[in-house]
């Protein structure tokens, strides 16, 4: 997407975690509690990414992007699919996206990405200064 700014990507915080559970310090329960509504949103609005899930190594883990912002309105706290990001993105000045994998299957769930969409400085070049002669 073009209009994709302020990328945060949260693949330490995630092997750190994975690290502590590999450990034993952190158990699976603590780490696999994707609410009912998050396991929902991963069915209907979910794209399959190619990780095998980290946890229970049974499936592939679904990606679920969820939008927030001011200018969203209803929409705000809402899983969107790439198409609607993409038409959001030329709609709104400005929203954060952050994208969340999950496993249907075990319920681990983590925040992976998130980012900023939106119209806003897209097209925001200052305009010429105009000389007296024009």
């Amino acid at each position: 997407m073009l209009t994709q700014r302020q990328v945060v990507d949260y693949a330490l915080q995630r092997r750190a975690l994975l690290a502590e559970v590999y450990a034993g310090r952190v158990g699976t329960m603590e780490v696999c509690d994707a609410s009912p509504y998050l396991l929902r949103a991963a069915k209907f609005h979910g794209r399959p990414s190619e990780v095998t899930c980290p946890v229970c190594r049974k499936e592939p883990l679904t990606l679920v992007s969820w939008v927030y912002g001011d200018e969203l309105k209803h929409a705000a706290g809402s899983a969107r699919t790439v198409e609607e990001l993409t038409r959001m993105a030329n709609l709104f000045e400005e929203f954060t996206v952050y994208v969340v994998e999950v496993c249907r299957t075990c319920s681990w769930n983590h925040l992976v990405q998130s980012y900023v969409l939106g119209t806003r400085g897209v097209n925001s070049r200052k305009p010429r200064r105009r000389t007296a002669a024009e």
